[in-house]
């Protein structure tokens, strides 16, 4: 009978063990993070915005989408941003006062 002991031990084989299991918690957690965890909004996309900046969804963003878009005009732009600037206030440094 030929063990590990007669052998010289399991040599550098070993590593493999370890490293098989950390691609594989690696991969559930890449996995989940694309899948899963993209949709959930929590702490840590806030604090990717800059403070005072408008989010994805904030009235400021989707009136400028609204206007990209061709669904309002210039007057009616300018009208609705002069409204929300008072309500929420316009980025740091951007744009006129």
């Amino acid at each position: 009978m030929n063990t590990l002991a007669h052998t010289g031990g399991p040599g550098p084989w070993v590593l493999l063990f370890p490293l098989f299991w950390a691609a594989v918690v690696i991969g559930i957690v890449t996995l989940l993070r694309r899948t899963v965890w993209r949709g959930r909004k929590g702490s840590w996309a806030a604090a990717r915005t800059p403070q005072g900046a408008p989010g994805p969804s904030s009235p400021i963003a989707l009136l400028g989408r609204r206007f990209a878009a061709g669904e309002i005009d210039e007057d009616e732009y300018w009208r609705r941003l002069s409204v929300l600037d008072e309500q929420f206030g316009r980025t740091a440094g951007g744009g006129p006062a």
